[in-house]
């Protein structure tokens, strides 16, 4: 069995409410796992020494429509494997390749022939922890960069033909509670073991509340493309910060919201912040013209990609300039490392990732001084990075 001992500057580790940031510490990997986890100095001379920066768990996206020029809805195999390769360099080691509004056919195919291939995607690379299907039980008041023309109620028969599509690796889908069916959809995806996440949404903070009452457990991407809270009103962003079931994705970019906003998100629902990228094919990728769930985008040299009419099309972000991006919206470090780590893990119920605890895991990135990813390993395996 192959261990090794990597030493640390500072550890992100389990804490009583999340994620706490200690000094010097030490962990042991063995077997893939964690095996130890100490404060201090090493036992012995470690293999590697991170002494700028934090060992923190891989960060975990639960939104990634794509990267590298790849969108998963129409990439093929050797496509997939690259890009699960080159995600550890943002210190990302574990995603939910996420599916957009399609045609019912169209997008039922597109999730089968996902579950086909992550049996098989190469061991080196981010681990694919399921799906998250984003449509297309979404209200055209709110689509956002979704086709409006495909979008659609969701019918117990379209319901389970995207289960069976999925084969089991469906873990999230988003819909709007306020469509017809939707209720129902809700109860029947969580006795399915799906993680329903209110998004693209027209509701009210009561149509959200019921959402919540039926199963429901997330909303997506905060703010965007959802009835906005007012004073009177509290829509959905009211609603998802005040109802402690539910946890809120948030585009970390600074585009989608405001930085100020993102800190008061924090704010109000400590521990139930889970940020995301929501990555198009154009992540990672020069200013140039790009696909989003089969329609095109344009990257431009700053910021996020958008439709030809100017909407903004998912984020270029990665995960870990996410992390930097809160901390220097005011969030303490601390919870922004925990909503990139902890908190999308426990929110699909895969708590062996997202911590640094014996037994969990050997799933870890050190991020730099400027929180960006220096070293990544999977499993125990250095993926990504060099020596101290």
């Amino acid at each position: 069995m192959t261990t090794s001992l990597i030493a640390a500057g500072s550890l992100a580790l389990p804490g009583p409410e999340g994620t706490r940031l200690t000094g010097p510490g030490w962990v042991r990997v063995a077997g893939g796992r964690i095996a130890e986890v100490g404060e201090g100095a090493p036992p012995a001379a470690p293999d590697l020494a991170c002494d700028a920066g934090v060992l923190a768990p891989g960060l975990i996206d639960l939104q990634v429509n794509g990267y590298y020029g790849y969108d998963f809805a129409d990439a093929g195999d050797e496509a997939w494997a690259e890009t699960v390769r080159r995600l550890p360099e943002t210190g990302v080691t574990a995603i939910l390749p996420t599916f957009i509004t399609a045609p019912i056919p169209v997008l039922a195919e597109q999730i089968a022939a996902a579950a086909r291939r992550i049996p098989h995607l190469p061991a080196d690379g981010a681990r694919v922890l399921g799906l998250h299907v984003e449509g297309p039980f979404l209200s055209s008041r709110r689509p956002g960069a979704h086709n409006t023309a495909w979008m659609s109620d969701p019918t117990p028969a379209d319901v389970d033909r995207l289960l069976a599509a999925g084969s089991g690796h469906i873990a999230m889908l988003t819909l709007a509670p306020e469509r017809d069916g939707a209720l129902a959809a809700i109860k029947r995806l969580d006795a399915a073991g799906v993680l329903v996440s209110v998004g693209h949404s027209d509701a009210l903070a009561t149509q959200v509340a019921a959402a919540a009452d039926a199963g429901a457990r997330k909303v997506t991407h905060l703010f965007n493309a959802q009835r906005p809270m007012t004073h009177r009103e509290p829509g959905v962003p009211g609603q998802a910060l005040t109802d402690e079931r539910l946890t809120s994705g948030l585009i970390a970019d600074l585009h989608h919201v405001h930085p100020s906003v993102c800190r008061l998100a924090f704010a109000a629902a400590p521990g139930r912040v889970c940020i995301v990228t929501d990555a198009a094919s154009s992540a990672g990728m020069p200013a140039g013209r790009y696909r989003l769930g089969g329609e095109a985008v344009n990257q431009p040299a700053e910021g996020p990609p958008l439709r030809d009419d100017g909407t903004i099309a998912g984020s270029a972000l990665r995960l870990d300039l996410g992390v930097a991006n809160m901390i220097e919206a005011g969030v303490d470090p601390a919870a922004a490392v925990d909503s990139a780590t902890r908190v999308p893990a426990a929110l699909i119920g895969q708590e062996p990732y997202g911590r640094i605890a014996p037994g969990a895991a050997a799933d870890l990135t050190w991020l730099g001084p400027d929180w960006r990813a220096r070293a990544t390993w999977v499993a125990g395996r250095q993926v990504f990075g060099g020596t101290a």
